[in-house]
């Protein structure tokens, strides 16, 4: 990058809006923070701390493409500002490009040897690196089984010491006071024993596996249903939705539009919560998979370590089937589709394309098409479509919904995916609602 001439006074100028971005980054108001490192980075271009700044501030509003644009304009700058390659190798390991955030890891931790941070990350990623290689290798074996095909809830034992929750041996069946008791314990920071999750999770699975792709939906008569966007794992932010909108039952419907765990401390006890819910009223709550539901995201944002942690890796791998399994979008009452993140690269998709997505042929979602798009775009205010901030799926106009809508025959596209400090933003014409239920999310 050449280096343009800045006057004193300017430079002056970009390094009194780098502070007050600074200080805004540090209030984790990072959009805020994103435009006063840009007007600095106006005011002096010439210098690569403001980018790699600006990208860790994309790193944690998730725009991903935004983060890596950013770090490989600070590395034009100064090809040795190490952060610019630890930035790059956050955003890629996000966006499950392991290999490429392998390179910048092993230059980080040949000029930071002493930084332990660096050489974790660096030792996570080789892992991870090889475990996809293998992984690749035998995808195409069919006598593979499936880890739910390898369990037997039935042979583990329920020492006599626990004293928590109980699903009955007899009946196998889940009812509300278990619930109710398993959520109190969660309350107190205590698990359940692993076989009534292992019998939790198994039953889910089992109706995800039967559910299409796309899911139409009824509201209850003379009821309701609420739909929420991510909760990531906050898991006494989650109970409270509950708390001051009631609990689910069969006059009160719930729609849970996608990325249940990640980030939060406790992403198992809101997971283990809505599959018991889901048990317990299979009509009544309803769930849609989000783009954290996926193991890359869980290896970066931390559900893969807090399930082994608190359970063990044998039932993350259990989470992980589940997670593939479960629908992409749903359809209220014919005219409202909820999908987790947003719309298409071409106009002629039609619920139909959506239904007949064969989600359970991916043991992830590909990182294009209709599947990926539906987990990873966000709405812009300009007309059309624009290249994501994520560097994954599309972002699309108002002109883009309402083609779609009207293709459709629906009135209303509600969608997740993005913070949102009110817990929901109307764009596009009022056609397109963001609903977002992870409150003081930073």
């Amino acid at each position: 990058m050449p280096v343009e001439q800045v006057s004193e006074e300017n430079k002056a100028k970009a390094e009194a809006v780098k502070a007050e971005a600074n200080k805004l980054f540090a209030e984790k108001r990072f959009p805020d923070a994103i435009e006063k490192y840009t007007a600095a980075i106006e005011l002096n271009p010439n210098v690569a701390a403001y980018y790699t700044n600006r990208a860790f501030c994309h790193l944690k509003l998730e725009s991903y493409g935004y983060a890596i644009s950013d770090a490989e304009a600070a590395l034009e700058i100064d090809p040795a500002l190490t952060k610019a390659n630890y930035r790059r190798a956050t955003a890629n390991m996000a966006l499950g490009k392991f290999k490429e955030a392998l390179k910048d890891l092993k230059v980080v931790a040949k000029r930071a040897p002493a930084d332990k941070d660096a050489q974790a990350k660096l030792n996570e990623c080789t892992k991870i690196v090889k475990r996809i290689e293998f992984e690749k290798a035998i995808e195409a074996d069919d006598r593979i089984p499936s880890v739910a095909e390898s369990l037997n809830p039935d042979t583990m034992t329920v020492e006599p010491s626990y004293d928590g929750p109980k699903i009955n041996d007899e009946t196998k069946e889940i009812d509300e006071d278990f619930v109710n008791e398993m959520v109190e314990r969660f309350k107190n920071q205590k698990k359940i024993h692993k076989k009534y999750a292992f019998m939790i999770i198994l039953a889910v699975r089992k109706m995800m596996l039967e559910a299409p792709s796309l899911v139409d939906v009824k509201v209850p008569e003379d009821g309701l249903l609420t739909v929420c966007g991510d909760v990531h794992g906050q898991f006494y932010d989650f109970i409270n939705i509950f708390h001051t909108n009631g609990y689910p039952s069969p006059s009160h419907a719930y729609l849970f539009n996608g990325d249940f765990v990640d980030r939060g401390s406790f992403s198992v006890e809101v997971i283990l919560t809505l599959f018991a819910y889901k048990w317990l009223y299979p009509n009544r709550l309803y769930l849609a998979r989000g783009n954290h539901e996926t193991d890359n995201m869980n290896k970066v944002y931390g559900f893969e370590g807090e399930v082994k942690a608190k359970f063990s890796e044998l039932m993350f791998k259990l989470f992980s089937e589940t997670f593939n399994a479960l629908p992409l979008a749903h359809v209220i009452e014919h005219k409202i589709l909820v999908v987790h993140g947003g719309l298409f690269s071409r106009d002629d998709v039609t619920l139909d394309d959506i239904r007949k997505i064969n989600r359970l042929s991916h043991r992830q979602p590909p990182n294009e098409g209709l599947m990926c798009e539906l987990l990873w775009s966000d709405p812009q205010p300009e007309l059309g479509r624009g290249a994501s901030k994520r560097g994954v799926g599309i972002q699309f106009g108002p002109d883009v919904t309402k083609k779609f809508l009207e293709h459709n025959n629906l009135d209303m596209l509600i969608r997740s995916h993005e913070v949102k400090e009110e817990g929901y933003v109307i764009e596009h014409d009022g056609k397109c609602v963001t609903v977002f239920s992870a409150p003081n999310y930073w």
